[in-house]
């Protein structure tokens, strides 16, 4: 095998054609091999090996750099750069990452995990080469998709600036060019790459002006005429008017051509953008026809496709998509938003029920928010489904636009907590603290499926901002018994063992969200030793039940808060901060994740590697004396939580 032999980006410079295309066939292999069983992004890897392969042809890696947007793309990157014996640990814990980390490789030239990034990166290292005088070739991948998001123009407008060689790979796996067009496109590339046409129009542009009083004049008429017959031709005009040479479109999937197109952007002394048309899932016939379904998969069947792991219950997700079409037949003024993710939010089937109700912005959650916001204030009742790491891009238009204003805009935040395999770059941990410090907005977190479809009824009909907040992964089916209406700022008490006698519970647990679960299995572990305690679903994060904090304090000496969402800014802390200023004598302890970023796995053993499972909040309880008859251990009314310190 040709696979087996490269080790290094120099040895694949040494393939000959014929080699280079079977090296492709074997890549697409290895890939459908390795991600059937570890799971990750197939279709959009398996549009991009011609692609990479002509990358590691045309530049020198790591000295130059390649930036990958989103980096969901770059497997063959890593199996071309030395990785390829890592794949079996792929993104599973402590092992290769599904996206670009520079602490990884050399080869990764800047850490990628959110779209619309790579041409600010690649801008930002072009700038940094110059200014410092080195020399090394800068190119940065982006996808068509990912050309929606704001910040990519922003970037291309700073982009024309630059007086330097700048290359831009657009990957478009959507657009149809028409075969003429596109042979034109490639010979009107060509010409306008050559050493003899940029030397003689610059050699045109001296020699006009010179001529005093006309020369600027016969320029700026040629410049319109040249523009004018280039819109006939030329499809890249957008980018051309920007000042960014355009060259394209070209066949993604032809290696040769997408070499000779690369060198000749070389030879530019600024921003260029080649235009690639590649297919996403090319190679299995399955991704081909579906490549939304095999954008991420977890762990299938190469002959069928088909998921290996058979799912019994419904997840967050779908409870969220069924609970929201329901409300939305009896509600005509309820809208769906997402931001390029109808499939992975669960808005689907809104979409197929209510199409005119329903709106795909593209990769734009900041414009995502604002519009909703828009429709908010004309009426209606957008509901924006989105995922808690893609939430954080509209941080500025929740504050400014929707809250300040009081718009009744209901974000159903998905993938909240750890996401387990994407890694950094996905875990929605931040969410509880980034919303919780805006004004005017409330945030809940359900306890179980149920509690889910009666938040997202409730939050529609509060007629102000609100946060619904569930992770990813199937719905909790425990605690049915429990579903007492839900009440603005009101938790829910399950379990009260603070009578009176000898058994009488010291600790009381109060949890939000997901950590509900982790708290009734912490009681129930507890109860098997002989130890009581009390159990209490905080419901809303904001405003927190101070009356329900009251009573817990009033009748319990320890508290203990569990949340799954980093420590600073988070629940814990807020209620710690109202217990210590109320009752002095009652010691808290907060679970949560630690002031870090967390790195992929499987999420079982994420939670457990950070404290956050039952088993080892209840040792970090009695390394902290919690859980003995005295605890005094603890000093001024304050505890150390899982996670970090309370200050």
């Amino acid at each position: 095998m040709i696979l087996e032999k490269i080790q290094s980006p120099e040895e694949v410079k040494k393939l000959d054609p014929e080699e280079l295309e079977l090296l492709a066939q074997e890549i697409r292999e290895f890939l459908l091999e390795k991600i059937s069983h570890t799971g990750g992004h197939l279709a959009s890897n398996l549009g991009v090996v011609e692609l990479t392969i002509a990358l590691f042809l045309a530049f020198d890696l790591p000295k130059d750099k390649v930036v990958w947007d989103v980096g969901h793309q770059s497997y063959t990157h890593k199996i071309l750069s030395g990785r390829r014996g890592m794949f079996e640990g792929l993104r599973q814990y402590g092992g290769l990452s599904g996206f670009p980390r520079r602490r990884e490789s050399p080869y990764d030239a800047f850490d990628t995990g959110h779209s619309s990034t790579s041409v600010s990166a690649g801008l930002g290292i072009a700038q940094g080469r110059d200014l410092l005088g080195e020399d090394y070739w800068v190119v940065s991948v982006i996808g068509d998709g990912a050309l929606t998001g704001g910040m990519a123009y922003e970037a291309l407008n700073n982009a024309a600036r630059l007086k330097k060689n700048f290359i831009i790979v657009l990957n478009d796996n959507n657009m149809s060019i028409s075969e003429n067009v596109g042979g034109m496109s490639k010979y009107l590339s060509g010409i306008r790459t050559g050493d003899g046409y940029n030397d003689l129009k610059k050699g045109v542009v001296d020699v006009l002006e010179r001529i005093p009083g006309l020369g600027s004049q016969m320029i700026d008429r040629i410049k319109r005429t040249k523009n004018g017959i280039k819109q006939l031709f030329i499809p890249g005009m957008l980018f051309e008017n920007m000042g960014i040479t355009y060259l394209g479109p070209v066949d993604g999937h032809n290696i040769r051509m997408l070499q000779k197109t690369l060198l000749e952007a070389k030879k530019l002394d600024h921003a260029v953008l080649v235009h690639v048309i590649t297919k996403k899932g090319k190679g299995y016939p399955p991704a081909e026809k579906n490549p939304s379904k095999f954008h991420g998969v977890d762990p299938f069947d190469l002959a069928t496709g088909q998921p290996l792991k058979e799912k019994k219950y419904p997840s967050y997700t779908e409870v969220f998509s069924r609970a929201l079409c329901r409300l939305a037949k009896n509600d005509g003024r309820i809208v769906a938003v997402t931001a390029a993710m109808p499939d992975g939010t669960g808005l689907k089937e809104f979409a197929k029920r209510y199409p005119k109700r329903f709106f795909d912005v593209g990769i734009a959650e900041a414009h995502g928010v604002t519009s909703a916001a828009g429709m908010a204030a004309a009426g209606l009742k957008p509901v924006i489904a989105v995922y808690s790491s893609f939430l954080q891009r509209g941080f500025d238009q929740i504050l400014h636009d929707v809250c300040i204003q009081e718009l009744p805009v209901v974000f159903a935040i998905d993938r909240a907590g750890l996401v387990g395999s994407d890694g950094e770059t996905h875990q929605g941990i931040f969410d509880y603290s980034y919303l919780t410090c805006i004004p005017n907005m409330t945030v809940m977190a359900p306890k179980n499926r149920w509690e889910m479809e009666d938040m997202l009824a409730f939050a529609v009909s509060m007629g102000r901002p609100v946060a619904v907040r569930y992770p990813r992964g199937e719905a909790y089916r425990g605690l049915k018994a429990f579903r007492a209406p839900i009440q603005y700022g009101k938790g829910e008490l399950l379990y009260d063992d603070s009578g009176q006698g000898a058994s009488q519970a010291r600790l009381a647990l109060l949890a939000v969200g997901s950590m509900v679960s982790t708290a009734e299995h912490i009681r129930e572990k507890l109860k098997e030793r002989g130890i009581s305690c009390s159990l209490a679903n905080g419901r809303f994060v904001k405003p927190f039940d101070r009356e329900l904090t009251e009573r817990l304090a009033e009748t319990h000496e320890v508290l203990v808060t569990l949340e799954e969402n980093v420590l600073q800014g988070g629940f814990g802390l807020a209620v710690a901060d109202y217990v210590h200023q109320k009752f002095p004598q009652v010691k808290t302890f907060q679970v949560a994740l630690p002031d870090a970023y967390v790195e992929h796995g499987n999420v079982s053993i994420l939670r457990e590697s950070l404290g956050i499972d039952s088993d080892s909040v209840i040792r970090a309880l009695e390394r902290a004396g919690l859980l003995e008859a005295d605890c005094g251990s603890l000093k001024d009314g304050q505890g150390e939580g899982v996670g970090g310190q309370r200050e």
